[in-house]
């Protein structure tokens, strides 16, 4: 029992990066008021001849689309005062792909929580042992920080790098390698856009981690008091 509780325990400390990384990606995939930043802060409106309330309804689509069961994405805008495709046919096709990679994410999301949920659940209610969750939220945290600081020196060395490494790990094709110039997911989304939005899920889980590694080491101080306390070694 005592070897079980130890590997649960290590489990736990694993999954909590991973849980909280994929919460950080859903949130930032559904927030609206990060697209809008964005197309703010890089002034897509006057790069893509989009004004900004079509831009709105582009980025409702996509998040829309990413949420949904639908196969293809199909986005019409007004543009100089015409209905207009948005996506072509390559576009379109990535999509796809990066609609995969988002329902993956929300996979590792629901296993990973599931698993974090039954491990509080067993360890408070069925071994009730509560030092060592107070140790395994700490140690999550922990381990959860150092990753992000190693992901934040890597995108502030080279990020174009990281980028293109993260496209050629994660797509099986070359649909990803569009032209900023003509299609519109690049001017709509440049690398200015994902270095933020990379920045935003880095700060997002390394503060969400900061938050359980303190109410882990605080609980844990707290139980150790409690029991020196009690006359309890």
């Amino acid at each position: 029992m005592k070897f079980l509780k130890i590997a649960a325990q290590w489990l736990f400390i694993l999954c909590l990066p991973a849980l909280l990384l994929t919460a950080s990606l859903s949130a930032a995939m559904n927030c609206r008021a990060l697209y809008e930043y964005g197309f703010s802060k890089y002034d897509i409106s006057r790069v893509t001849g989009l004004a900004p309330e079509e831009l709105s309804k582009a980025a409702d689509g996509l998040v829309r689309y990413f949420n949904s069961d639908e196969q293809y994405i199909n986005v019409t805008v007004i543009k100089n005062g015409q209905p207009f495709t948005l996506f072509n046919e390559r576009e379109v096709q990535h999509l796809k792909d990066v609609k995969a990679l988002f329902w993956l994410c929300y996979y590792v999301l629901i296993g990973t929580g599931t698993y974090a949920l039954a491990f509080m659940g067993v360890t408070l209610f069925w071994w009730r042992d509560k030092k060592r969750l107070a140790t395994g939220l700490f140690g999550g945290g922990i381990f959860t920080l150092v990753l992000m600081a190693l992901l934040g020196i890597i995108i502030a060395i080279n990020f174009d790098a990281f980028f293109v490494e993260f496209h050629l790990i994660s797509f099986s094709n070359d649909f990803w390698q569009l032209n900023p110039a003509t299609d519109y997911l690049l001017m709509m989304f440049p690398d200015g856009f994902w270095f933020d939005a990379t920045l935003f899920i880095a700060i997002g889980t390394g503060v969400m981690a900061i938050i359980l590694g303190v109410l882990g080491w605080w609980w844990g101080r707290r139980l150790r008091r409690s029991s020196r306390g009690r006359g309890i070694v």
